[in-house]
């Protein structure tokens, strides 16, 4: 088949084109981020994939394709979206396409507001270790996948079992029919707690074997989940991890009578790890197998990279965005020093809206009066959004709390102030700049 993909350059659209090229269908497609930046590096791991890449200009579209699939960030003015639907060529949505690809699959859906794509890179990598030829499509690049053709988001086995990282972002998921799915908490992200719960309550309904629910997550306690399988770190559940050690840079616990190494830190990494032992303890792996393998996984690119560990200074690199994740990462980075810096950069003007007073929330109670944050402008991608809303108005509310919060316009201000804190951390969504600003504090600090 010969598929164009528009929006090529997304995380989530990446790896369906990669995984359908790795398939042996002809692939193309386009970016407006390419366009900006030919020389990204998934740009250039999609080419060497022998997928071609356009302008994102409709000159890549002919009538030849026989599907267009495009990102939900390209809109219909867009040229592509015009060339395709002139040519009468079949158009779908990169999460209707995925959809589609779910039902053809014994598929393990991994849903939640956050740890989704740690978990389904962390069941990914646990099946293949442990001799199951497993299919992998996720939102995250898992760093043992990485190669010159694989920025780690995808794998193309021999089995019939699909992994893919389900998210609820735009609604779509109750569109799925898998086998297994996976949910590991409910929060305020995408969309409001109540229209979230029901799209897992459907997807729960339109799953044919069982749902695997968290039930510390006292949101997910409240859906509607028939015959669910639970899991849990505080409370009592089907499977339970029981001794957890949290050291700074790893975490210890066990499972009934088995002992289990995690080289993650953070106790909501834990919780990803229980969501794939119960999965796997549920499709006949038992958990003396599966600790064999967990100490391995070294987790997911942007999900605490640590860029610097002299013994003196960390610097780290985090996916984190809504209120629950920076929570999550905030309690993490307590662990390891008492003066930290975060740098944050919200994600579009929407999401920055709607999560306002949670980011408020979460920055004025988890601040320590050592601990300083810097703002940076709201990230921007293109479209048509109202900027209606900027990082000073977080800033404003934060610093109302009394906690130090700073909006800087040009991030050469960070570099300048470094030495003052025992640990940094930056920040944000879907910008891999951010790594870099990282990698630059880092080299700035050795």
């Amino acid at each position: 088949m010969k598929i164009f993909f528009s929006g090529i350059g997304g995380s989530g659209v990446s790896a369906i084109a990669g995984f359908m090229a790795d398939k042996g269908h002809q692939v193309s497609g386009s970016d407006r981020l390419f366009d900006a930046d030919p020389s990204n590096h998934v740009c250039l791991s999609l080419k060497s994939n022998g997928i071609t890449v356009f302008p994102q200009d409709g000159t890549g579209i002919d009538s030849s394709p026989d599907l267009a699939v495009f990102s939900t960030a390209v809109e219909k003015s867009n040229p592509d979206f015009q060339r395709a639907s002139a040519a009468g060529i079949r158009i779908r949505t990169r999460p209707e396409y995925l959809a589609e690809i779910v039902s053809t699959y014994e598929t393990v859906a991994v849903a939640g507001t956050s740890g989704k794509s740690t978990i389904s890179g962390m069941l990914a990598f646990l099946m293949q270790k442990l001799g199951i030829s497993v299919n992998f499509i996720g939102g995250g690049r898992v760093k043992q996948f990485r190669n010159e053709r694989n920025p780690g988001n995808r794998l193309a086995g021999t089995s019939g079992l699909l992994v893919v990282e389900a998210c609820e972002s735009d609604g779509t998921l109750v569109n799925y029919r898998p086998a297994w799915t996976i949910l590991s908490n409910l929060d305020l992200d995408h969309h409001s707690i109540s229209d979230t719960a029901a799209m897992f309550e459907q997807l729960s309904l339109n799953t044919a074997k069982r749902t695997l629910v968290c039930t510390d997550d006292a949101n997910l306690a409240s859906c509607k989940i028939k015959e669910a399988v639970s899991f849990s770190v505080e409370g009592d559940s089907d499977y339970k991890a029981g001794d957890v050690r949290l050291h700074p840079l790893r975490s210890d616990f066990r499972v009934g009578r088995t002992n289990f190494e995690l080289s993650l830190p953070g106790k909501h990494n834990i919780y990803n790890a229980m969501a794939c032992i119960a999965l796997l303890s549920e499709m006949g792996i038992s958990p003396e197998k599966t600790a064999t393998v967990l100490p391995e996984f070294t987790g997911i690119e942007r999900r605490f990279d640590i860029h610097l560990n002299d013994g003196r200074t960390l610097v780290v690199d985090d996916y984190a965005h809504n209120p629950h994740k920076i929570g999550s990462l905030i309690k993490t980075m307590q662990a390891v020093g008492s003066r930290v810096c975060y740098i944050f950069q919200p994600h579009g003007f929407g999401p920055t809206r709607m999560m306002k007073d949670g980011y408020i929330k979460v920055f004025s109670e988890g601040l320590r009066d050592g601990d300083s944050l810097f703002l940076l402008p709201i990230y921007y991608a293109g479209g048509t959004a109202a900027k209606d809303i900027s990082s000073d108005d977080l800033a404003k509310g934060i610093s109302a709390s009394g906690r130090a919060a700073t909006v800087i316009h040009d991030r050469k201000e960070i570099v300048g102030r470094l030495g003052q804190w025992d640990s940094y951390v930056v920040f944000g969504a879907r910008d891999d700049s951010l790594s870099g600003l990282a990698e630059e504090i880092a080299k700035r600090l050795r």
